[in-house]
């Protein structure tokens, strides 16, 4: 309620891989796809729009460089430019995990700027990789480790 801007922060890391496996797709086509799942990238263009249909200005923090997938090892630089980004926004809303949202709590913390998880963390998954030329890599599900966080900071 009130909300005016939010930025939505994905990590294309985990996210996107759990997304890949939910839908029983390529994690990464490279060329075709470049980099990007589509599952994930619906789901994250889904939550723009949605965002966007209230009233609510949103964007989206875009990494596009292999570097800067893992949201949680994000370098300083990047942690920098989020931060430029964030002031005009009130709200951030990060796709990724605990960490994804320890990091940008804390690259953000000077902007006022709210921060909330815009996913649910169920587990940890262990997956086996399988490779295909031209650049393909599939995740096959072995299982998943359930997870359990303390609450969260404010």
């Amino acid at each position: 309620d009130g909300l005016e801007s939010a930025l939505v922060v994905p990590c294309r890391f985990c996210p996107a891989a759990s997304m890949a496996v939910k839908s029983s797709e390529a994690y990464i086509e490279f060329p075709r796809r470049s980099l990007k799942t589509p599952s994930y990238e619906q789901l994250i263009k889904k939550m723009k729009s949605d965002l966007e249909r209230r009233g609510i200005k949103t964007d989206v923090f875009r990494s596009n460089f292999i570097h800067q997938f893992v949201l949680c090892m994000w370098t300083s630089s990047r942690r920098k430019k989020l931060l430029e980004r964030a002031r005009d926004y009130q709200v951030l809303v990060v796709m990724g995990c605990e960490a994804a949202v320890d990091t940008v709590r804390d690259a953000v913390e000077s902007s006022g700027c709210r921060v909330i998880q815009g996913m649910k963390t169920e587990g940890l998954m262990s997956i086996q990789p399988q490779f295909s030329l031209p650049a393909t890599i599939r995740l096959d599900l072995q299982g998943v480790s359930p997870t359990t966080f303390p609450e969260r900071r404010p």
